[in-house]
Formats: C-alpha cells, sequence, structure tokens
C-alpha cells in the first residue's frame, strides 16, 4: 500500500462543491498512488462515510474516511507525494519555532482556497439560478428557446433586464414581455411579472400585465385566453395567505390607474357548476374518464375545446368554452359560429331535454292551479231600505290623501 498519493485536481474541484451541498466527510481510495475523481466518495455524515467504505473493500480497493472542512483539511489528512503541493512541514527552511516563508505559505494558501470557495459558491448559485428560471419558463409555456438569451443575461449581471416572446395562436398575434430583476441582497435573480398583448381583427391590442408569486402564476396561454375574452380557473391566495379557488375574467370596459383591465372572480360559492354545465350536451367525450378530465381541465385553462357531439345518430364536430358569469358553457359549430340558445336543445343530451320538458309540464300544470283557484270575488251588496252596507264615500273639498 502507497503511503503517498498525488492527488487531481478534478478531486479538490470535487471537494469544494461538497462542501457547499453539506458534505463534509470523503472515503478515499488509499491502495492507489494517484487520487482521481472517480476514486472519492463524499458523504453527509461519517457513519455513511463508514458504511461505504466497509462496504467496498477488496483486493484492489480500500477505502479511508477523512473529515474535512476545507481543502487544506484534505492535505493535511491525506499523506501526499513530494513537489504535488507545497508542503510547509516538509519545506528545507521550516524548523519547530516556525518562520516568516512557513507564516506566508500557509497565508497564501489560505487566500487561494477562500477564492476558490467563493467562485465556486458563486458558479453553484448562478448554475442553480439559470436552472430555476428556465424551469419557470418552461412552466408558464414559453418554451426553451429562450435559454440562451436567458444564461447570457444573467452573467452580464445587470441590475435588471427583459426577455421578448412572439407566437400566432388561432391566427392571432400574441407578444409578451418577459421582467427579471437581480435582487437586492443577493445576486440571485427573479422572474416578476410579464407584459402580454393580443392583437384584435381589427387592428386593436389588448394588453395586460400579470404579476407571479413564487414563480406561479396566469400561464402563457392562459393569458391569451384572458386577454381573447374567455375566463380562466385558479388557484388564488388572499391577502392573508388563505388559499381558494376562482375563475377569473377580465372586464375590458373597466381600467385600472396602469391601464389593466380590472379582474372579475367567481368564487366556488358563486354557483357555477362546469361538470354540469358541460353534462347537458350529448358530448362523446364524457363516456371516457380519460377524455372527460382532459376536457374539463382544458376548459377551466380559458381553452377553447373542440368536442364530439351525438346528434340523431351522427357525431358532429364542434367547439365549447365555459362561461361562469352566466353559468353555462357556450356551444359553437365546426365554423365557430356559435350556436344560438334557441338551437342548443337539439344538441342537449334525452335526459336533459326529457328534465326540461317535466319542469316545463309542471310549471304548466301549476298555472292552471293558480287559475282555478283565483275566482273573482264579487262584492255583495246588501241592502236595506235601500241603503247600502258599504262604506260611504268620503267627501271633502280638500284634494290629496285624507289622513285619519
Amino acid at each position: 500500500m502507497n503511503n503517498e498519493h498525488p492527488i487531481s485536481d478534478e478531486v479538490l474541484e470535487l471537494a469544494q462543491l461538497a462542501l457547499s451541498k453539506g458534505e463534509h466527510w470523503m472515503a478515499y481510495n488509499d491502495s492507489l498512488y494517484f487520487i482521481d475523481k472517480s476514486d472519492v466518495y463524499f458523504f453527509r455524515s461519517k457513519d455513511e462515510a463508514n458504511d461505504f467504505a466497509d462496504n467496498n473493500i477488496s483486493d484492489r480497493d480500500h477505502f479511508h474516511v477523512v473529515h474535512f472542512d476545507s481543502i487544506l483539511d484534505i492535505y493535511k489528512a491525506i499523506p501526499y507525494a513530494k513537489n504535488t503541493f507545497p508542503n510547509p512541514d516538509a519545506n528545507g527552511l521550516y524548523n519547530h519555532e516556525g518562520n516568516d516563508f512557513t507564516d506566508a505559505l500557509i497565508d497564501h494558501i489560505e487566500q487561494q482556497q477562500s477564492l476558490f470557495n467563493s467562485q465556486l459558491k458563486t458558479d453553484v448559485m448562478n448554475n442553480e439560478n439559470f436552472q430555476y428560471l428556465s424551469d419557470n419558463l418552461k412552466y408558464m409555456g414559453f418554451g426553451e428557446n429562450l435559454k440562451p438569451e436567458l444564461e447570457k443575461n444573467l452573467k452580464e449581471g445587470k441590475g435588471e433586464f427583459q426577455l421578448h416572446y412572439k407566437a400566432e395562436i388561432n391566427k392571432k398575434p400574441f407578444e409578451v414581455t418577459m421582467n427579471f430583476r437581480k435582487s437586492d441582497s443577493s445576486d440571485m435573480y427573479f422572474f416578476n411579472n410579464y407584459n402580454a398583448s393580443l392583437g384584435k381583427a381589427n387592428g386593436e391590442k389588448e394588453e395586460q400585465t400579470f404579476y407571479l408569486n413564487k414563480g406561479k402564476g396566469v400561464t402563457g396561454k392562459e393569458a391569451f385566453n384572458l386577454l381573447d375574452g374567455r375566463a380562466v380557473h385558479k388557484d388564488l391566495v388572499t391577502r392573508e395567505g388563505q388559499p381558494y379557488k376562482a375563475w377569473i375574467q377580465l372586464d375590458f370596459e373597466n381600467k385600472d390607474k396602469n391601464n389593466n383591465s380590472e379582474v372579475k372572480q367567481f368564487h366556488e360559492n358563486y354557483g357555477f357548476d362546469l361538470k354540469a354545465a358541460v353534462e347537458k350536451f350529448a358530448i362523446a367525450e364524457l363516456k371516457e374518464p380519460d377524455k372527460e378530465k382532459a376536457l374539463m381541465q382544458s376548459l377551466q385553462k380559458g381553452n377553447v375545446q373542440s368536442v364530439t357531439i351525438e346528434k340523431d345518430g351522427s357525431s358532429h364536430k364542434m367547439f365549447i368554452e365555459a362561461d361562469p358569469q352566466f353559468k353555462k358553457v357556450n356551444l359553437y359549430d365546426s365554423n365557430m359560429k356559435m350556436v344560438a340558445k334557441e338551437s342548443l336543445d337539439q344538441y342537449k343530451t334525452g335526459i336533459d331535454k326529457r328534465a326540461k320538458a317535466v319542469k316545463e309540464d309542471v310549471a304548466d300544470d301549476k298555472k292552471k292551479e293558480v287559475k282555478q283557484d283565483i275566482k273573482p270575488e264579487k262584492e255583495k251588496v246588501v241592502k236595506k231600505n235601500d241603503k247600502s252596507l258599504l262604506p260611504k264615500k268620503r267627501e271633502g273639498n280638500k284634494k290629496g290623501l285624507g289622513v285619519s
């Protein structure tokens, strides 16, 4: 077994990364002369490291466990070969009382390690920040094409920057400007809000700023649907931090001071039951649980969803959207023309039609009963000696209401 070990630079980099993750125990293969990155393993606890060393003994491998809080600790713990690292104790100028050369060398080593620690910690943090923001953009529906530009802006270190996204959805131009800002207390960047605009057929635009909370909020497609006039079902939080669910919809007629449309909310107790509203129609997708679930989720995101309506023994492709404000769903034909209210019955389920017929019959019966009960009451005037028993008409000289 060798007593001295040259240590590769990759091992030191891995050790520094392990420190940043709270791993202060290292198991290294001391049966080898040269210790490379494949010969070291890092752990959070001594027991984990010892278990690994005990379970990986062979005729060629023997692992030794050391604790370290710095790179210098590794050099102190592992015997090393001459000329592989400046060793104050092996230096010819060293004496038992120490000298200026030894002290200066130790200071230099500690300074270099401090710089290395700082740079590695910064690199790790920047990489994690980049990965977090990349995942955030993907979750929000803006894809992965913006990753190179995101990485470039993060490396430049500006106080704030913007990313731009453009798409055409249903032949309508949709543009988004995303705003990123650097933290006042660290080098971390955050995706705070974005401004979305949707072009209209008349050449005008609808615009709205959407704010994010811890990377969550209205997604890009949901923003498109809101700007296109539809409602979206969201998980929201009160100012007191209490979660709740509600449908939200933009009120284009009312703007705030920043020219953003006011947001209307329809809470769960408002009384809109999406599933019940959808089930009124003979929709084929409702027969399969997976397709039904996908349909409901799509409608909750504010999409105009294609469905198959079964009518008179044949299938028809149509479109449907949620309309929570009026507690119903809107139905469109294959040409995206809304079906008139008076024509909806032909697309409803047989159950719903019968229920409506029964309801109308009951209403008619009640009307008949009320009509029979209300008989014209004739005032019977009983006269005695040609004098009416009815109260005499009050007469007076003054006009207006009399006061008793």
